[in-house]
């Protein structure tokens, strides 16, 4: 019910100001009033390693785009403890929509070194049959949603998916993720707004690493953050230390509790830093300093996660030495098998579309094989050749 008054008194909001959850600091130890939260030894390990291992393939991968063995590429570096640490928090079938650069979350989830491969290469293994652009992942088996590129539209899908989840009843939520240049668009106010109206077991969590490709925060809203978006839609909010994986971890699990429990939407705002470019296409020293990233460099997720273990006696230098030399040379053999293998078949361009093949399709697949029969050579080999069956695929691409 609405207060009156009888006085003009105009608003901000800032009279209301949202303080940062944190549990770590930057040493790796507790804060002296926080708590750390119940988790167990296993998946504590287990967060590290999917922490250890999405850094490892993200500079490897990047290496190759320069080498030009790949097209495109998006890393994660810097912000491996909000994805990693969000997707710890939630029951492995709960759906994820992420935005593109939360290859973490399937790392964790158990997403191979070869899925992640065959889909940047496009290969005869991937998934989405080279449709899509590196890093656009995708899997039905890990309730991982596939990516698309344009920006913000999975946060009004999340918002219709967890609408089903309600319905079906089995206590299960849906997480997007996005960043706080996604939260600019108008799908992010239309998600936020449906799925508080219809009371949806969804977790909003906002990325908020500082740029929007080349645009600062400061340049985007004038508000504070994203967070106080949340009180015009009479939402719970959250605000969180993104470089602390056990902070983000208890948010998100209280998060959870709330929307599977309650029905309720939550949005979480992680405060967190791009240690890496936007993309292989960008160069961030043209918007921002090299003394600005030696700041949040050593606020690096996976350090603080890493000295917080040792005080535990739960990893050690000898662990980490063997686990980055095993890990690499993993990343290595299995990039040199995935790009070895043969494009998709030609005629899966056209199945999976619609049931049944259209005439329409079938028309422009025989043209294309006309023109590729008549301009041989300026096609690679592989876009000629027959198809093969999966075991025949691995054959192939192992020679």
């Amino acid at each position: 019910m609405t207060q009156a008054t009888y006085q003009p008194a105009f608003m901000t909001g800032d009279e209301c100001s949202i303080p940062t959850f944190s549990v770590l600091n930057h040493d790796g130890a507790l804060y002296p009033e926080a708590r750390s939260p119940d988790l167990p030894h296993d998946k504590a390990r287990h967060i590290y390693h999917a922490m250890l291992a999405t850094r490892i393939l993200d500079e490897r991968m990047m290496a190759a785009q320069r080498q030009g063995r790949l097209s495109f590429y998006m890393q994660c570096t810097g912000e491996e403890a909000s994805v990693i640490g969000a997707t710890a928090a939630l029951d492995d079938a709960d759906m994820i929509m992420a935005q593109y650069r939360e290859q973490g979350a399937l790392m964790y989830r158990g997403f191979s070194f070869d899925e992640f491969m065959n889909q940047l290469f496009g290969n005869q293994l991937d998934y989405g049959k080279g449709r899509q652009m590196p890093v656009h992942y995708g899997s039905r088996t890990l309730h991982y949603m596939t990516i698309s590129s344009p920006l913000a539209t999975q946060i009004p899908q999340a918002a219709g998916y967890a609408y089903g989840q309600k319905l079906a009843g089995k206590g299960h939520c849906t997480l997007t993720f996005f960043g706080e240049g996604a939260a600019s668009e108008g799908d992010f106010h239309a998600a936020l707004n449906m799925a508080s109206v219809h009371q949806v077991p969804v977790i909003f969590f906002c990325r908020n690493n500082g740029y929007a490709i080349s645009t600062p925060a400061v340049e985007q809203f004038a508000a504070d953050g994203i967070a106080p978006r949340a009180f015009g839609y009479r939402m719970h909010v959250i605000r969180v230390d993104g470089n602390d994986v056990l902070a983000v971890y208890e948010a998100t699990r209280k998060a959870r509790e709330m929307a599977v429990r309650d029905n309720k939407p939550v949005l979480i705002e992680a405060m967190t830093y791009r240690l890496a470019a936007h993309s292989s296409s960008d160069d961030p020293s043209g918007y921002r300093s090299k003394d600005e990233e030696e700041i949040w460099r050593l606020k690096d997720p996976i350090l603080r996660m890493r000295k917080w273990l040792e005080q535990q006696g739960w990893w050690s230098e000898e662990e980490e030495s063997s686990v980055q030399e095993s890990l690499r040379r993993e990343v290595l053999d299995t990039m040199k098998r995935a790009e070895k293998r043969p494009p998709p078949q030609l005629d899966t361009l056209i199945t999976d579309v619609y049931a049944e093949v259209t005439p329409a399709l079938q028309r422009q697949l025989d043209a294309l094989t006309m023109h590729l029969r008549c301009y041989p050579e300026a096609y690679p080999e592989d876009a000629q050749s027959p198809g093969l069956d999966g075991n025949q695929q691995d054959k192939k691409g192992a020679q």
